[in-house]
């Protein structure tokens, strides 16, 4: 215990002194975070919208496969997109292997269809209340879509959170393809399993208290939003 103790007060000291190579660290990984959820967003939301309002011939067999998506095991991501990025894959020119960028493209692929899945429910709910009106406005499924997109904005953003909060806690796929390079791919989660392994428990402490004070925070502001926005347009 008070090992326990110790380390959590030396924790506390190094996001109170604003240490440098904490911060480093915290900034990072929103940056990478914050990229592939808005990545994951563009492809997401309007996919889930044209899936809630059209149907297809094998549409219900989509359906399947996209909420099946939203499990998709984070390792496995990281290795496919590993083989995809190596130097002996097809995109390999480009260098992205080991760098925030590989990191981004994992993270956005693991959410997109989280995002989109959830959209999706949230859109075809929306239809089912105000669809009657868009027909017979002559709006098609594009623009219904749109309309029904910034309808359900505020219920959007509890999306977007999920996903934004699916890729802060990501190790697994980052780690395979950001290598946990110090200085350079070292997010909040991959710094926090190597410094517990190491027995460095300031760092991975405060890590921790930071990611979620993070996550609590966003959490707060999309509440506060929803609140807000609820009060003025009643």
């Amino acid at each position: 215990m008070q090992v326990f103790g110790d380390s959590f007060l030396a924790a506390l000291s190094l996001v109170t002194s604003g240490d440098p190579r904490l911060f480093s660290i915290v900034v990072l990984s929103l940056e990478v975070s914050l990229s592939a959820t808005l990545i994951a967003a563009l492809v997401g939301l309007p996919a889930g919208a044209l899936l809630a309002l059209t149907r297809f011939p094998g549409h219900g067999g989509v359906v399947v496969v996209l909420n099946a998506m939203m499990g998709l095991p984070p390792v496995v991501v990281g290795l496919v997109v590993y083989l995809l990025l190596s130097r002996a894959g097809p995109l390999g020119d480009f260098g992205m292997l080991f760098t925030p960028a590989a990191m981004v493209v994992a993270q956005a692929i693991l959410i997109a269809p989280i995002i989109a899945a959830l959209s999706r429910q949230t859109v075809e709910d929306a239809w089912a209340e105000h669809g009657e009106l868009l027909r017979s406005l002559g709006a098609g499924p594009m623009r219904s879509a749109q309309t029904l997109l910034w309808d359900c904005r505020f219920a959007l953003a509890t999306v977007l959170l999920a996903g934004f909060g699916r890729a802060s806690a990501e190790v697994g796929a980052v780690m395979i393809v950001g290598g946990n390079v110090d200085g350079v791919t070292r997010t909040m989660t991959t710094t926090i399993a190597l410094e517990t392994s190491k027995g460095d428990l300031p760092l991975a402490l405060g890590l921790g208290i930071v990611l979620i004070a993070t996550i609590v925070a966003v959490n707060a502001s999309v509440g506060w939003i929803r609140t807000a926005a609820l009060r003025r347009y009643g």
